[in-house]
């Protein structure tokens, strides 16, 4: 029950991330077979 309660809150924030982003990268890091961070890198375009 908790992997799967975990994996929701990761899914959820994911798509929060994903929402808010127009361009740039997201990493999940693992440790011990579980995710335990998430970074989001997010890159702004200037002009054309």
């Amino acid at each position: 029950m908790g992997e799967t309660n975990q994996l929701d809150k990761v899914k959820t924030q994911l798509e929060e991330i994903l929402k808010t982003m127009q361009f740039g990268s997201v990493t999940l890091v693992v440790q011990d077979g579980k995710i335990i961070q998430i970074e989001k890198n997010e890159k702004i375009r200037l002009g054309k």
